[in-house]
């Protein structure tokens, strides 16, 4: 009747009554939650089996990552905040400085740091920016959802296609000889399809697939030109189209400056898109995202986010649906979405010179189950009840950050962090148990992160970008000295 039971502890449902529960327990069988109730009748009902003592400790649903990159966490800093030097690195390493093994290393890496976060389910676009994904051949996302599968997370891999003038210059890797060639639309969409007809749902639904196209903006005609934003547009308006047919998520990164409104235009919005960032939005482009149905992927600690407000608050008030993101673990972050939580709610109080918006609930909210409306995953994860997939976390309470033991949902969202999450739980399986994770070799996780990270450093050329610049010590910003 039950493969596991965790007992004796506070489980946080966030189900539609938003139950938190006191001395309760859970079962679970094979990927599924079997029973919730109070901890004696839960332990009576399912005697002799498996089970993981709660006491201390708190069980929420698996976190999820509504936006974030693959490739960013063999990035991390490079180039010491000198964003042009950064993003030229991401698009070299992406492009022609990169192998499946860097793909694999990065994939499993970032799906650690997740587990150890208590992050079960995340979004990860193959590549950097609104318009560099590594789809010019299918190897580069099968070694990614390889090693995310390994680790056994769950991930939406978004794939599909890069901002015209085509083509554009990609190489592939033999040893120390490097092959060059041009990639075009054509390519990196069936490159796109192709994982998605063989992959997608694959691993009890722990894989799954989204596509992209790069945000376009009414003023792109001034850098490309009016012909090739018109490419532009119709290559999004296939993509979006295929989205549609294969009833997956369509998203598109780095929405702003009226974007939304121009996608509007262009008729890609609706229920199955979900767009990042979408700061300094307009109420027509609020209204616009109501009425379609349109997800917004809302990352708080982004460097977007600093040149441009997500009007979230407004957003969910209009009835949109707003998941949290972390934008990935690269350049000033990481995928520790209790950070991003709190975040969120300063981000929001500030705007608003008022302590009251955003309270903990609806934070926690946002990166579990309106984080899994956003994907269109609500049925499965995001809360806590009989029938959903077993993706839970336990966090540890006995903490001095964390005490006293009260008002327990606020002090954890308010006050914990990634690393007081003891024990990670993802379609049925333990992942982590007491800190300690035994899906995978750590060490052989993090050596392989470094041997690939160094391989792209040399084959990029920017090993000179792991340097200390001289704004480093003594400064009041980034590449400039002080005097």
């Amino acid at each position: 009747m039950a493969d596991l039971i965790i007992t004796n502890t506070i489980v946080v449902t966030v189900d539609p009554e938003r139950r938190v529960l006191f001395d309760a327990a859970i079962a679970i069988k094979g990927d599924r939650i079997a029973d919730i109730g109070p901890s004696a009748e839960i332990e009576a009902k399912y005697a002799g089996v498996k089970t993981i003592d709660g006491a201390g400790k708190m069980v929420l649903p698996g976190l999820v990552d509504v936006h974030a990159h693959a490739g960013h966490g063999l990035i991390k800093t490079l180039a010491s905040g000198d964003s042009a030097k950064w993003f030229d690195a991401c698009k070299v390493a992406y492009t022609t400085a990169s192998t499946p093994e860097f793909w694999h290393a990065e994939a499993q890496l970032a799906a650690l740091e997740r587990v150890r976060f208590g992050v079960t389910t995340g979004v990860s676009l193959l590549g950097g920016g609104d318009s560099i994904m590594r789809t010019d051949d299918p190897d580069y996302g099968d070694a990614h959802c390889d090693g995310v599968v390994e680790v056994g997370t769950r991930s939406i891999v978004a794939v599909g296609t890069t901002r015209p003038p085509h083509p554009l210059t990609y190489a592939r890797w033999d040893g120390d000889s490097k092959t060059e060639f041009p990639v075009d639309f054509d390519r990196q969409l069936a490159t796109s399809e192709d994982l998605i007809k063989r992959r997608h749902g694959s691993e009890g639904r722990r894989i799954n697939f989204a596509l992209l196209t790069p945000t376009l903006r009414a003023e792109h005609v001034d850098t490309l030109g009016e012909a090739t934003l018109e490419e532009a547009r119709k290559q999004a308006q296939i993509v979006s189209g295929k989205a549609r047919e294969y009833g997956i998520v369509f998203t598109q990164d780095g929405h702003r400056n009226g974007s939304v409104a121009y996608a509007h235009e262009m008729g890609i919005l609706g229920p199955e898109a979900l767009l990042s960032h979408s700061t300094d939005l307009t109420d027509e482009e609020i209204a616009i995202c109501a009425e379609t149905d349109t997800k917004i992927a809302h990352n708080p600690s982004a460097i977007a986010s600093v040149f441009g407000r997500c009007p979230a608050p407004e957003l969910m008030a209009a009835g949109v649906t707003v998941g949290l993101g972390s934008d990935a673990t690269a350049p000033d972050r990481s995928g520790d979405m209790f950070r991003h939580m709190q975040q969120l709610m300063h981000y929001h109080r500030r705007h608003f010179r008022d302590p009251s918006w955003i309270p903990p609930g609806k934070a926690l909210e946002m990166c579990t189950i309106d984080g899994a409306k956003a994907l269109g995953m609500e049925d499965d994860i995001g809360s806590l009840e009989v029938g959903k997939k077993a993706d839970m976390i336990l966090l540890d309470l006995r903490r001095p950050h964390i005490y006293p033991a009260n008002m327990h949902v606020s002090h954890v969202i308010n006050f914990a962090n990634g690393n007081d999450v003891d024990t990670v739980i993802c379609d049925g399986k333990v992942l982590m148990e007491g800190r300690s994770v035994s899906s995978v070799d750590e060490d052989s996780v993090l050596d392989a992160a470094q041997r690939e990270t160094d391989l792209m450093l040399k084959r990029g050329g920017f090993e000179h970008l792991t340097e200390i610049p001289d704004s480093f010590w003594d400064s009041l910003q980034m590449n400039s000295k002080a005097s």
